[in-house]
């Protein structure tokens, strides 16, 4: 059976926005075009498989910053999450499930 462990709020209010912040940023990356500055298409079939980019007109101002702001609160968030005092009372390997179990928390909680 699982070792239910009693995250404290913060904790769990951290890692969810962790969850949403990266869900946030890969679906913004997965919108923008493939390179930051405006660069020209190309066609590559010299190395194992054949690799083709169309023209990039490149990010704008609002979606380097808006990319700038997410990575900024993912690393924030991580920093948080990661360095959160609940760790320290915890030995190295019931510290790893905590931690494996927490990152899987936000599944758990909707679906109760």
């Amino acid at each position: 059976m699982a070792t239910p462990y009693d995250f404290p709020s913060d904790l769990l209010a951290g890692q969810e926005e962790l969850h949403q912040v990266r869900a946030e940023l890969s679906a913004l990356l997965k919108r923008l075009p493939w390179s930051v500055v405006p660069l020209d298409g190309f066609s590559d079939d010299n190395g194992w498989r054949k690799v083709e980019r169309p023209a990039s007109p490149g990010w704008t101002e609002d979606e380097q910053a808006e990319v700038e702001k997410l990575r900024q609160r993912e690393h924030e968030l991580a920093v948080f999450v990661s360095g959160h005092r609940f760790w320290s009372e915890m030995a190295g390997s019931d510290r790893v499930d905590a931690r494996t179990r927490l990152k899987h928390t936000h599944g758990a909680s909707e679906g109760s």
